[in-house]
């Protein structure tokens, strides 16, 4: 019930934020966007790029290496959605129903995913993300568990933005999330949950990770170079073989290569 009156509070505040993208319809069907993507002359994708898609029900279509730039998908439906290799750099996904959505490889730089939907109903499996371009995306959402396997997260906001909290403490959920490898270097993560994260080999310089929850997260190899875990909460975290930890600020001082580490937040 608690995630249910979560995901509806978040909704409210993606349309909010979307007002001006829903002025006017959607200018296609879902009928016409299926019929568009599943004829492609000589295996060459369609291009949808900077369509108002918005509110339609496009799930489990099959959109591999569609082009999708810029176009506006608030609150579309694209559960069980292949998306594998889409462009979809500048694309607003706010309110967007993710829940089995493949992104993998896909191009989502300075796109918007705001209060994403990625629980409830049928499909319970969280959006997979692995290999996808996040570069300036902004994000906002419950991603525990997803799968962002060597993704490029640099410069990506996935923390609180305190000036826009007129409905509660919004922030991102990565409990679990596989996060090995990933670029999230300059990334914001302040106050975002990643709680027992496999953060293995993650390229964490200059990112922001104040009042972040990191308990139980393994960040074995990564670089941590000019980030700041300032008030982080760090219970029984693996910190081996990282890299640049004297330039890292609130990081609990080490006892030994490859040992868990343990700070709580005072």
């Amino acid at each position: 019930m608690i995630r249910v009156l979560r995901v509806l509070a978040w909704g409210l505040c993606a349309a909010t934020l979307a007002l001006p993208a829903l002025a006017t319809a959607a200018d296609a069907t879902a009928d016409e966007v299926r019929a568009l993507v599943s004829d492609r002359k000589d295996g060459k994708a369609p291009s949808l790029a900077n369509r108002n898609l918005s509110d339609l029900d496009l799930s489990k279509l099959d959109l591999h290496g569609v082009d999708l730039s810029h176009a506006n998908l608030f609150a579309t439906k694209l559960v069980s959605a292949d998306l594998r290799s889409a462009k979809l750099a500048g694309a607003s996904l706010n309110g967007a129903w993710l829940m089995g959505a493949d992104f993998s490889g896909a191009d989502l730089s300075n796109a918007s995913l705001l209060s994403i939907v990625v629980a409830g109903g049928e499909v319970k499996t969280r959006p997979k993300f692995a290999g996808a371009n996040l570069q300036g995306s902004r994000i906002i959402g419950e991603l525990d568990g997803a799968d962002l396997t060597g993704a490029n997260l640099f410069n990506a906001h996935l923390g609180v933005d305190i000036k826009n909290q007129g409905m509660g403490q919004m922030r991102t959920n990565l409990t679990g999330a596989k996060l090995k490898g990933a670029n999230l270097a300059g990334a914001d993560l302040n106050r975002t949950i990643l709680r027992f994260a496999d953060m293995r080999g993650v390229d964490l310089r200059n990112a922001n990770l104040f009042r972040a929850d990191l308990s139980g997260a393994d960040l074995t190899g990564a670089n941590v170079a000019g980030a700041d875990f300032t008030e982080a909460i760090m219970d029984v975290v693996r910190l081996g073989d990282i890299a640049g930890a004297e330039q890292a600020r609130g990081l609990p001082a080490q006892k030994g290569e490859g040992a868990d580490k343990a700070s709580k937040k005072r």
